[in-house]
């Protein structure tokens, strides 16, 4: 008997043994698990070798936390009372818009995720549902569809955060994207908001090409503004200078005059005469003498001797000038008041 208790305790410490070694377990790597002690949470354990006490005391549930998950919102099934889809959502203006976009999330607490909700990805659901619900219907139709289409993802992550974050879900959300085709109006509608989207886009880029005209011309126009500028401060430079000398030149004169007044006005008459006549061609005769002139036509002399002048420096080294033909008169001068006038008939004809 003393052999066979000794025995039966052997056994049975063999057992417990065996059944307090069944409380390890391992945890890999982007899991943690919850360990329950008679159904009751009682801790966390993250990744590595645990140990809990062994079943029925305790028990422990592993629980992706790093995995990212996914659901879909907006289906395409019909409700009856309503005729439209699931999908379908009403706007500010009480005009209809139907949404799809799936809900990309990952735990964040193992815990709330098991214990807090009795179904926790119907919730994740539920609050995207609610949050999309809630931002369509602060959005008129127009924004919804085209300007505001953008900012529809980040206001309803915010708002599905808060909500989840609420009820204790346990849940991060990473991002919410919209679908191909995301935001539409039914269908009975579809092809006039095709015609209304066109048309905000050629509004676009009409304003597009009018702003690179402007841009083309604006600064051409500031530029021409710059140079006339600078071209009428140039000129306003310049007459004032012309003005001030003039000014300045007429006060010498001035004084010189009143030193010597007939002086300086015989000095001006010639001064002025040569600067008039420096540069004419026409030879003025005094006939009233009673002396015969010859009339020589210094023009077409001068411009031979230039001619004949630009021919000589074009000539080479050793070629000879050819000299110059005399110049015979065209016509005379006389006391007869009746030959002056044929003499004079002559010349216009000559010339």
């Amino acid at each position: 008997m003393k052999n066979a208790g000794v025995g039966i305790g052997l056994i049975a410490g063999i057992i417990f043994v065996i059944w307090m070694g069944t409380g390890f377990f391992i945890v890999q790597e982007g899991q943690q698990a919850v360990i329950t002690q008679f159904g009751k949470y009682k801790s966390t354990v993250g990744a590595g070798f645990n140990w809990r006490l062994p079943y029925p005391i305790e028990r422990h549930e592993l629980v992706f936390v790093t995995q990212i998950r996914s659901a879909d919102v907006g289906r395409d099934s019909i409700i009856k009372s309503t005729g439209l889809r699931e999908s379908a959502m009403l706007t500010e203006d009480e005009n209809i818009v139907e949404i799809k976009f799936a809900v990309q999330y990952r735990l964040s607490d193992a815990r709330a995720w098991l214990f807090e909700s009795k179904n926790p990805s119907e919730a994740v659901v539920q609050a995207a549902e609610t949050a999309v619900r809630e931002v369509v219907g602060k959005m008129r139709m127009d924004t919804a569809l085209a300007e505001e289409r953008d900012q529809i993802a980040p206001r309803v992550r915010t708002l599905m955060q808060a909500i989840l974050d609420r009820y204790k879900v346990g849940v991060e959300v990473v991002g919410i994207n919209l679908q191909q085709g995301g935001v539409r109006p039914p269908e009975q509608v579809q092809a006039s908001f095709d015609d209304v989207l066109k048309a905000g886009q050629e509004r676009e880029r009409a304003k597009n090409e009018a702003q690179a005209y402007a841009n083309d011309v604006i600064p051409r126009a500031v530029g021409s503004a710059s140079r006339l500028n600078e071209e009428a401060a140039a000129y306003k430079a310049r007459i004032v200078a012309q003005a001030q000398g003039d000014a300045q030149r007429f006060s010498a004169i001035l004084a010189e005059y009143q030193k010597s007044p007939q002086v300086t006005r015989d000095r001006m008459y010639l001064e002025a005469m040569q600067q008039i006549y420096g540069n004419v061609t026409k030879v003025l005769v005094e006939s009233r003498q009673g002396s015969n002139l010859l009339y020589l036509p210094l023009d077409r002399i001068m411009q031979s001797v230039a001619a004949g002048g630009t021919a000589l420096e074009g000539a080479s080294t050793g070629s000879a000038a050819t000299p110059a033909a005399p110049v015979t008169p065209s016509s005379t001068f006389s006391n007869d008041p009746r030959a002056r006038d044929s003499n004079r008939t002559r010349d216009r004809e000559s010339r």
